[in-house]
Formats: structure tokens, sequence, C-alpha cells
């Protein structure tokens, strides 16, 4: 009798442990939670504004490569230390060396706001994820964490800032999870992940930032036939997603080999890029390209639009704009689904629901975070074809992505490894 009571004794206190360890993430989350997300409100905000202030006055763009030079001069002399940006938090991740200098948030806050007042082709997750990683990591130092803490702390720092920006909090959790470490999740941070993702959201939306709502509108039972549809569909989306990564690598490759002065670089990429507007006589390809996106679940738009988009904010961000690669990813996905409609026998807005996400998949290696985006933002009528496309836009996307410094792992390195050493006929024994 007296064993068994001493067992339970020790059951409680066991559990007092787990209490204690919910209760201090549970606050670090609200406090860090309400920062970044209020951070990722005024950032949405900002930006509309500077977006239609654009659009309003379009002689602006010729002013690009000013605002290039700005944006150079700013990081060369005061920035840098954190201009590797989202790789510098996976690099932080891995190998700690030192807290993420808070002057990364301020810095890569405006950089974003003058690369879209200017008329770059960029994104905003590469934003939210710095400014939630810089805000965050400041609380290793105010209470002195332990080291396996600060991993835990900027994995809450991309998830809030990733949550906040796109209105999806599990997304959020999952993609900071899953982008730190490839095939495997750190899962003492699942709860303090998911809680700051929830507060991060909840505290942007309260400061009345809306989001854009999209929608797949018909969904086809599923068949072999459809989903046979889906896998080939997934094949190209992952095509495009290694494209867009090479291009990525390759245009910042020319950049720094050709032009030593880095504050030059976006000087004159920004003279390319005007003059490319001026030549297509459009602004739709420039910025965050949402209202096109948009019109891609519904209407037929000119097959070449996705490659336009991504040679535009490959060179934008090789060139060293400022900004995210994750939204013009849903352009490209988004845009390329709708060409697809013309040769696969799946609906328009299915088709551009998962190029969506799947393309920002294959480029992130986060094929499980992308599912999970898919259905918040579409619904679970299409989670299968959405999963489905995801993953195999995952293993087709080559063994790269647009974070050099994530670490290698996951099937398709592990295949890609044996598909070097072996041929084809040794490979299948």
């Amino acid at each position: 009798m007296k064993i068994y009571n001493f067992k339970n004794y020790i059951a409680r206190i066991s559990q007092s442990f787990y209490l204690l360890y919910v209760i201090k993430w549970l606050l670090l989350s609200i406090v860090i939670g309400l920062l970044i997300g209020s951070a990722s409100a005024f950032f949405l905000v900002s930006l509309d504004w500077v977006t239609n202030w654009r659009e309003s006055h379009v002689w602006i763009i010729a002013l690009l490569p000013l605002g290039g030079l700005a944006i150079g001069l700013m990081y060369h002399y005061w920035g840098n230390s954190v201009v590797k940006g989202n790789n510098l938090l996976l690099e932080e991740f891995h190998s700690p060396k030192q807290i993420i200098p808070f002057r990364m948030a301020p810095l890569v806050l405006l950089g974003t706001l003058l690369t879209h007042l200017f008329g770059g082709s960029a994104g905003r997750e590469g934003t939210a994820v710095q400014m939630g990683g810089a805000i965050a990591d400041q609380f290793t130092h105010f209470f002195k964490l332990k080291q396996e803490d600060r991993g835990i702390i900027l994995i809450m720092g991309i998830s809030a800032g990733f949550a906040s920006v796109f209105g999806t909090p599990l997304a959020g959790a999952v993609f900071a999870l899953e982008v730190m470490v490839l095939s495997r999740i750190k899962y003492d941070a699942l709860l303090p992940s998911l809680i700051v993702a929830l507060i991060a959201d909840y505290t942007c939306t309260a400061w009345h930032v809306k989001h854009t709502h999209y929608a797949i509108d018909v969904v086809p039972g599923l068949a072999p036939d459809t989903l046979l549809w889906a896998i080939i569909a997934g094949i190209l989306f992952g095509l495009a997603a290694m494209l867009f990564s090479k291009g990525v690598h390759f245009f910042t490759k020319i950049f720094r080999e050709k032009i030593s002065y880095p504050p030059l670089r976006p000087l004159i990429g920004g003279v390319f890029i005007a003059l490319s507007v001026y030549l297509m006589g459009t602004t739709e390809y420039i910025g965050l390209g949402v209202p096109l996106i948009v019109r891609s679940f519904g209407e037929n738009l000119p097959v070449y639009a996705f490659m336009i988009k991504l040679l535009l904010t490959t060179f934008t961000i090789g060139a060293g704009f400022k900004g995210g690669e994750v939204t013009p990813l849903f352009f490209i996905g988004a845009t390329l689904g709708n060409a697809l409609f013309l040769i696969l026998p799946l609906p328009m807005a299915l088709l551009a629901g998962i190029g969506f996400v799947a393309v920002f998949s294959g480029a992130t290696n986060t094929p499980i975070a992308c599912t999970i985006m898919g259905i918040e933002l579409f619904g679970i009528e299409a989670g299968v074809y959405i999963a489905l496309a995801c993953f195999v836009a995952y293993l087709f996307s080559g063994h790269t992505g647009i974070y050099s410094s994530q670490n290698r792992g996951g099937v398709k390195y592990v295949l890609y490894q044996r598909l070097k050493q072996r041929s084809f006929r040794e490979y299948f024994k």
C-alpha cells in the first residue's frame, strides 16, 4: 500500500514539472506573440500603403535604382551582421554564436518597404520571419535562457512571424519546426510554437488587419485519374520550385562575382528591373502580385505569367533587394496552375490552389507545413489533392532550396545520394 502511494506521489510531482513547463512557455508566448503580432500588423498596413501609393504614382518605379542604392548602403554600413536574413536564423539555430541583433527587425522592415515602394518584385514572409526571430531572440538575453531554450525561442519567432503575416497559425507553427531541421521535428518546441502562432495571429487580426481570401469552388471526387493528374501537376510544380531556387542562387552569385561593392548591386539591378517594367507596360508582375493571384483562381491568364514573375523575383532578390520569396512563390504556383488548366483535366481553381502551396513546398522543403497551409486557406475538401501535390513537388524540387543554410536531410536527399552512387539498375535491385 505504501509503495502504491509513493508511486502516485512521484507521478503527481512529474505532472507538476509539466505544468511548470507549460506556464513558462505560455507566459513567454503571450509576450512574444503580442509583440510580433503587432509588428506584423504594422508591417502589413505599411506595405499596403506603399503598394497603393506606388500604383497611384507609377513614375516612382523610375527611381528604383536609387531605392536599391539606399537599401544597399543601409545594409553595407549598418546591417553587415544581419545581411544573411533568414539564413542567419537557421545558422544560429544549428551553430549558436550570438544573439540575433535587434537591428535586423527595423532594417528588414525599412528595406522591404523601400523595395515595394519603388517597384521591386518581392514578398513579405522573409520580413515577418526576420522581424519575429530578432524580436524573440532578445528574450534569450533578457531572461538568460539556456542554449536548448534558445532554439525554441528562435522557432517561436519564426512561427509567430509567419502565422501573423499570412493568417495561418497552424501552418506557421509547423513551418517553423519543419524548416529548421529537415526530416526531424523538435518536439519540445511543438507547444510553444503553436501557442505563440495563435497569439500572434490573433494580435495581428485584433489590429483590424485583413488577409486575402482565396477559394476553390469545385473539388472533384477522388478517383485514380484525378489523383494521377494531381501527381503530374505536383511534378511540374516541383520543377518550377527548383528553377526558382536555382534562379535565386544564380543571380546572387552573378551579382557578387561581377560587382564587388555591395551597395551597387541593387542600384544596377534596379536599372534592369525598372526598364523591364517599362517595356512590359504593366505593374502586375512587381510587388506582391496579389491581384493576379486572386484572378488565377477564376480567369484565364497568359501562360507565361509564372515565368515573368519567377525571373523578376529571382533577379530582385539576387540583386540585394529585401522582402521575401514566399508570396512570389504563391504567385508562380497559382499562375502555373492556371496555365496547366489548358492541358490537365482538373478545375482551374483547384490547380491554382494546389500550385499556390506546392511550389512553396518544393522551394522551402516544408511539405507538411504547406499541406496544412493549403487546408487552412482552401478547406479540407481539397486536402488530399493538396497533400499529394505538396509532397510530390517536394520530392521533385531538387536537393536544395531557397534557404542555403538549411541542413540537408529527408528522403529526397537520401535518394539523391543513392542515385549518385548507383546506376538505375542497381538502385531497383
